[in-house]
């Protein structure tokens, strides 16, 4: 594809599983859609397994590949380091990277502990590289139209916020032992996982927190190792211990008075993507469903009597960030396109040399709260964020 004298912008990208195949996606079809500033090219792709490297390196696009991801780093032909890795190599990865001269865009969470979080975050700025966090939901034009209401003072003065996110694929305590469920690997279970999801549009939206109270609970302690059959009793399979949380909840206190209710889970029968939240002011509110993302439900207190309840606005119109680049009126988008809007912004930010929002600071706050939200399971009591 001819892009013109555009800014090229090379990638090399750590990973190449589940969120290596979005981010591919995303960089390809970001000029489909976009004017992006700069245009991104699959340079380079690592990861440890050579063989389902390649497999996946010729499906994805991408033009080369390494076995070892420090290779991206040294190499000059590479621009961008993208890390979709598991957590517990994040920090490595990005340091690295900044001190290589690389911009970064990272998948959430940001790190495994804040210690790390506040390395990664200085290690960036020092540099100078553009950093990006990959919180894609943000880039939903629901959500950004939301924030367009929040911020434009159409709710009023904020009350509440409750947020979820709600999933069920370990119900079965058959489902075998992986990364997510160890703490050396993960950091934190569901907490850090997707609690860290409903953390940001929180944060987005509301604004900062300032204290949490939460408790977390581990229901399938321990769980068959890799490569057992799913048919097999649970009981009579080697085993290892899970070592994270599976479900967690959390008061929260907002820095603008608002109060928040949140709660992350794997064990939520029927809810595959259960992201939601309602958030109310003193005008009006919205609610907001991932599963049906395109939606967004509006609520005006001033609505004449007989007439108020909750509209359901469709996202598609062209006054709807974001989704003017797409389809016309009515004709929806998907999960895969708030990776493209989320890649649009991070193009134009390397074009310009500034890091969009969400980047490490944003990760950085995350997971203040991440950590005072532990913090207070262990001491049973509220918690400032920060401290």
């Amino acid at each position: 594809m001819n892009h013109g004298n555009k800014k090229q912008v090379r990638v090399g990208m750590v990973g190449y599983k589940f969120m290596g195949k979005v981010h591919s996606h995303a960089y390809r079809d970001v000029p489909f859609y976009f004017e992006p500033e700069a245009v991104p090219v699959l340079q380079a792709i690592a990861g440890r397994n050579e063989a389902e490297l390649k497999q996946s390196a010729a499906k994805l696009g991408w033009l080369s590949c390494e076995t070892d991801w420090r290779r991206l780093i040294e190499r000059d032909d590479i621009d961008l380091i993208d890390i979709v890795a598991p957590n517990h190599l994040h920090a490595e990865i990005a340091i690295a990277a900044a001190e290589g001269g690389k911009h970064i865009l990272c998948e959430k969470p940001l790190a495994m502990t804040l210690e790390q979080a506040y390395r990664m975050r200085d290690a960036a700025k020092k540099s100078g590289v553009v950093h990006m966090l990959s919180h894609n939901y943000r880039f939903a034009p629901a959500v950004q139209y939301a924030k367009q209401l929040i911020a434009s003072g159409r709710l009023g003065r904020i009350y509440h916020l409750r947020a979820t996110y709600l999933q069920d694929w370990l119900i079965d305590p058959r489902y075998p032992m992986e990364w997510r469920l160890q703490k050396e690997l993960t950091g934190s279970g569901v907490l850090g996982d997707i609690g860290s999801h409903i953390i940001d549009l929180a944060r987005f939206l509301v604004g900062g927190i300032s204290e949490v109270v939460g408790r977390m609970d581990t229901i399938v302690k321990r769980r068959p190792l890799p490569g057992q059959p799913m048919s097999e009793e649970p009981d009579r399979a080697p085993m290892g211990d899970v070592t994270v949380d599976d479900a967690c909840s959390f008061l929260a206190t907002f820095e603008n008075g608002a109060t928040g209710v949140f709660e992350a889970t794997r064990f939520a029968g029927g809810n595959r993507v259960g992201n939601r939240f309602e958030i109310n002011g003193e005008k009006g509110s919205v609610r907001w469903d991932m599963e049906n993302m395109n939606h967004l439900q509006v609520y005006f207190v001033d609505d004449e009597p007989g007439l108020q309840g909750f509209r359901t606005i469709l996202c598609t119109e062209a006054q709807h960030p974001f989704a003017g680049n797409y389809w016309p009126s009515g004709h929806i988008i998907g999960y895969e396109h708030t990776f493209i809007n989320l890649v649009s912004e991070l193009m134009n930010g390397i074009a310009r040399g500034d890091s969009p929002q969400p980047n490490f600071d944003d990760g950085v706050a995350n997971q203040e709260v991440l950590a005072a939200v532990e913090k207070s399971v262990i001491t049973k009591k509220w918690e400032t964020v920060g401290k």
